[in-house]
């Protein structure tokens, strides 16, 4: 049967699974409606306009898609971690063919970065091309148990194909960006249609993007819940957790900054917790938009809180061991 954490996992995902073709629906129709707006201001029939606002719409769709996606690719993201053989780095590729092996997927190239940010991720949409990248950081930072753990947490997002996932349902969000960022050269042609078009794509970067984390933060837990069953204990992947999150607290905001591009790849979100020292903070008052940031930063926000992530863990552990124990005394 499956466990009341297994039944939250599947209903949060198959809820933002089925939100995001209705945000990328409304999101094409508010730039269509923009288009016909546009031709019924130039006093064009509204049935004519209709039909002819499709051709701008895909349009505009499809330039959008094919400029963003020259934007940089998680390959490139990672271009700075250096892959390693097993005779420089024995325990490591041991470890990684341990976990591939009770995982059932395919032995990932390993690389690793000098930074000393604790960086975990597996960059590849295809199991058989998956890079493996873990930093000086990580290898320094945490024991063998605890690096066993991390690798299987992001091995399991390769066996559950979460790379290629999350990449399709992005598609709305970085069409709602780019078009937000094609601002400035559709503003030299028609600034009115540039600043509707700019506002839809605002607001579907807002949606798309929130139902697109609710994801994110789903496929996570997913992944520590497979490491935790195919290692038979979810402690080592909680105490990994614990060592890399004091691990990024220590990190000078500096090196954080220069990570922030894979801080959503990572096993936990690269983002430093120190807030300059501001008139504001010093006045004891905070402005208007400061006061919605947080809220939108928990919206928007990748990974689940750790301490939820760590909780789950010992929750899923109690569970076991209680099964365990009704199992042999039924016995």
């Amino acid at each position: 049967m499956r466990t009341s954490i297994e039944r939250s996992l599947a209903l949060r995902m198959g809820i933002a699974v089925v939100a995001l073709p209705v945000a990328l629906l409304g999101f094409v129709a508010a730039i269509w409606a923009v288009f016909v707006g546009l031709l019924l201001f130039f006093r064009m029939s509204l049935s004519t306009a209709t039909t002819v606002a499709v051709v701008p719409t895909v349009g505009v769709v499809l330039a959008v898609a094919f400029l963003e996606s020259y934007g940089t690719s998680m390959s490139d993201r990672a271009g700075n971690a250096t892959p390693v053989s097993p005779e420089d780095e024995p325990e490591l590729h041991a470890t990684v063919n341990r976990v591939a092996s009770m995982l059932d997927v395919p032995k990932p190239t390993v690389a690793v970065s000098d930074s000393p940010a604790p960086e975990a991720m597996v960059v590849g949409t295809r199991p058989s091309s998956v890079r493996l990248v873990l930093s000086r950081g990580t290898l320094e930072a945490l024991d063998a148990a605890e690096l066993e753990a991390v690798v299987a947490h992001e091995l399991a997002h390769v066996k559950n194909r979460d790379a290629a996932v999350m990449t399709v349902i992005s598609v709305p969000t970085v069409l709602a960006v780019g078009l937000v960022a094609r601002f400035p050269e559709l503003s030299r042609r028609d600034l009115t249609t540039a600043v509707a078009l700019a506002i839809v794509g605002l607001v579907g970067a807002v949606v798309t993007r929130s139902i697109v984390a609710v994801c994110s933060r789903t496929r996570e837990l997913a992944a520590d819940k497979a490491a935790a069953e195919v290692l038979g204990s979810g402690a080592p992947l909680a105490s990994a957790l614990r060592t890399l999150d004091r691990r990024i607290y220590e990190t000078p905001s500096e090196d954080l900054r220069d990570v922030r591009s894979v801080s959503s790849l990572s096993i936990l979100p690269l983002e430093s917790r120190d807030e300059p020292l501001t008139y504001w903070e010093e006045a004891e008052t905070e402005p208007f938009l400061w006061s919605i940031r947080r809220p939108l930063s928990r919206l928007f926000r990748t990974h689940p809180p750790t301490e939820e992530r760590i909780e789950r863990l010992a929750a899923a552990e109690s569970d076991r061991a209680a099964d365990h124990g009704t199992t042999r005394r039924s016995r």
